[in-house]
């Protein structure tokens, strides 16, 4: 039955983390706007990031760790669905995530979406960081490419399917990533609630 129904697949939409990349991000940039530290910066993140169960999360915490960062406790923890997290540090208001969580808080981010457009064109996925109800910096990370992954788009290319990448990531981020394995479209930005909608929408 299942290979019955594989044979009428025109479209194959698929998520970006741990599906066509490792799974496995890196920290590799931290930016800090003027005025800001960058190891408090990242201290503040990344104490922040080390109650959250995200796997960029996890890359945070990990990137502090090798940079000889201290954490310290975190009171109030908010996680918000596909935005970020909030929580007090050090005495601190703290946010970490997206624009939409920043806007939210009516944070500017106009500074920090400028420092973060090269590192999302080279397929970097970029946090904002605000302290205090000011922009401070972004955190930038980097996930891998699966070895397989082109090959994979190629064969079911070849097989006639349309392959979709729906990701939460931001468009300049997605769109590199979609550039560099050869996939035909792709979604940003799309909160985790949206996902099912679009495929639905695909159904119809």
């Amino acid at each position: 039955e299942a290979l019955e129904a594989m044979e009428k697949i025109t479209t194959l939409v698929v998520d970006k983390t741990g599906t066509l990349t490792l799974g496995k991000p890196k920290l590799s940039v931290v930016q800090t706007l003027s005025g800001f530290d960058e190891t408090e910066v990242l201290k503040l993140a990344a104490s922040l990031e080390k109650v959250s169960e995200h796997p960029l999360a996890e890359a945070v915490v990990e990137g502090a760790k090798a940079r000889g960062v201290e954490f310290t406790d975190v009171q109030g923890f908010e996680s918000k669905t596909g935005m970020g997290l909030k929580g007090r540090v050090d005495g601190k208001d703290v946010l970490v995530g997206n624009e939409r969580l920043l806007n939210q808080y009516g944070i500017k981010t106009d500074e920090l979406i400028k420092t973060a457009e090269d590192l999302r064109r080279s397929g970097h996925g970029v946090m904002f960081v605000a302290i205090d109800g000011q922009p401070a910096g972004d955190l930038a990370v980097k996930d891998p490419i699966k070895e397989t992954t082109k090959d994979a788009i190629q064969y079911f290319h070849q097989k006639g399917i349309e392959v979709i990448m729906l990701t939460g990531d931001n468009r300049l981020t997605a769109s590199s990533v979609a550039s560099q394995i050869g996939i035909d479209r792709f979604e940003a930005e799309v909160l985790p609630e949206q996902k099912n909608q679009f495929i639905k929408k695909l159904q119809a």
